[in-house]
C-alpha cells in the first residue's frame, strides 16, 4: 500500500478520485470544509493542509479497501505527471512499494507459463515471459515475495540456457543458476540452495568434467535438504558421468539403484529416463542385446513427448544401433532425424553431441548425450 509521508492538495485530489467522492461528499467524509478541500485542488502541491488535517487524511486512506488504494496510485502518477512529468513514486512524499500485489500474482501467473513453454522448448516465449520481470527490478526492490519469484525467475532463465546449449560464460545458465543460488541462500530456503546446487552439477558434467560432476552428485543424493525425487536424480546422474568417463560396469549399477527408486516414489517418467539412461551404459560394455531391450522400454514408457526428450531417446537408440554394423545405416537415419528436430527447436547441445556420435560411428564409444 502506498504511504503517504507529506499530504498536499495533489494527493487530497487523488483521494478523492480514489474515492470517488464529489468534492461536497468528499468533505463530509472527511470532516473538512467544502472550501479547504476546494482552495487544496485549486493550487495543489502549492498548498499543504495543516497537522490535523494531515491526520485526518492518513486515518482515511488507511481505512480504504485495496482498490481505492490501487486507485488512488494511478490517480497520483496521472496527477503528478500533469504537474511537471514526475512520478508519484519519485516523488519524496509518497512511498509506492513495487511490485504491487496484483504484480506478484501476474508474475506467478507468467512463470506458469514460462514452465509450460520451456517444456515445449518453446525458448523464445519462454524467454519473453521470464525477462519481462527478471529486468524490471533490482533485488534491493523487493520484499520477500518479491525475491522468491525473482530468484525462480533466474533459475528457469539457467534451463533455458541450459537447454539451449549456453552452459558457461557470462550469459549462461552457470551464471543464472548461481545468481539464484545467492537469492535462495539470502532467503534462507535450503531445499532450493540444494536443487541449485544439483543444476550447477549438471553444468559441471555438461562442460566435460565428468569425476568432478560424478562427486558431486554423489554428495547430492544423499543430501537431505533434496526431496527423495531429486536425492533419486542426483544418483541416476552419478550414473550418468560414471558411463560419459567410461566407468560403465559401476554406472550400469549406479542407475539400477536409482532406477529402484524411482520405482518406490512412483516416479514414471523418471523411471522411464533412467531406462534410457541404463541402456547407454550397457552399450558402454557391450550387452547390446540389453542396450537395445532397455531403450525400447524408455522408447515405450515414456510419458511426455517433448521435442528435447524425444532428441534424446532418438539420439541414445540411434547411438545403439550404430555400434552394431548391422544396423548401421539405420542408426544413422535415426540420428539424422534427431538432428533435424534438434536443430529445429534450437537444441543446440543435442545437435553437437549428435555430431560427436556421428563423427565417431565407426570408433570406440562416444559419450552419451545428457
Amino acid at each position: 500500500m502506498a504511504t503517504v509521508h507529506e499530504w498536499t492538495g495533489l494527493e487530497a485530489l487523488a483521494l478523492r478520485k480514489a474515492l470517488r467522492l464529489s468534492v461536497r461528499r468528499y468533505s463530509e467524509h472527511l470532516g473538512i470544509a467544502v472550501n479547504t478541500i476546494s482552495n487544496w485542488e485549486k493550487y495543489r502541491e502549492k498548498r499543504r493542509p495543516n497537522t490535523e488535517s494531515q491526520a485526518i487524511l492518513d486515518t482515511a486512506l488507511a481505512r480504504s479497501d485495496a482498490a481505492t488504494h490501487l486507485r488512488f496510485e494511478t490517480e497520483l502518477a496521472k496527477l503528478s505527471e500533469g504537474e511537471g512529468g514526475r512520478r508519484a513514486g519519485e516523488t519524496a512524499r509518497v512511498t509506492i512499494p513495487r511490485p504491487r500485489a496484483w504484480e506478484y500474482e501476474s508474475w506467478t501467473d507468467d512463470l506458469e507459463r514460462a514452465v509450460v513453454a520451456l517444456s515445449h522448448q518453446n525458448f523464445a516465449f519462454a524467454d519473453d515471459l521470464l525477462r519481462r520481470w527478471s529486468s524490471s527490478y533490482q533485488p534491493s526492490e523487493l520484499d520477500e515475495r518479491g525475491t522468491y519469484l525473482l530468484a525462480r525467475s533466474v533459475a528457469l532463465q539457467g534451463d533455458l540456457k541450459r537447454d539451449q546449449g549456453a552452459v558457461v560464460g557470462p550469459l549462461s545458465a552457470q551464471r543464472c543458476y548461481a545468481n539464484a543460488r545467492f537469492l535462495y541462500t539470502e532467503l534462507e530456503i535450503p531445499r532450493r540452495v540444494a536443487q541449485l546446487d544439483l543444476s550447477l552439477a549438471v553444468v559441471t558434467e555438461m562442460s566435460g568434467a565428468l569425476e568432478t560432476a560424478a562427486r558431486q552428485y554423489e554428495d547430492l543424493a544423499i543430501d537431505e535438504r533434496l526431496s527423495p525425487r531429486d536425492r533419486a536424480r542426483a544418483r541416476l546422474w552419478v550414473g550418468t558421468a560414471l558411463s560419459k568417463d567410461g566407468n560403465h560396469d559401476y554406472a550400469v549399477r549406479v542407475m539400477e539403484e536409482a532406477i529402484r527408486e524411482f520405482e518406490g516414489l512412483a516416479e514414471q517418467d523418471d523411471w522411464s529416463v533412467a531406462q534410457q539412461k541404463l541402456a547407454l551404459a550397457h552399450r558402454g560394455t557391450g550387452n547390446l542385446d540389453a542396450a537395445l531391450r532397455l531403450i525400447d522400454v524408455a522408447r515405450s514408457t515414456g510419458i511426455t513427448d517433448a521435442p528435447m526428450q524425444r532428441v534424446r531417446l532418438d539420439t541414445a537408440y540411434g547411438h545403439i544401433l550404430l555400434s552394431d554394423r548391422a544396423t548401421l545405416d539405420d542408426g544413422l537415419r535415426v540420428l539424422d532425424d534427431a538432428a533435424k528436430r534438434a536443430a529445429q527447436y534450437g537444441l543446440t547441445h543435442q545437435l553437437r553431441s549428435i555430431t560427436d556420435i556421428r563423427r565417431t560411428a565407426d570408433g570406440p564409444a562416444s559419450p552419451s548425450p545428457r
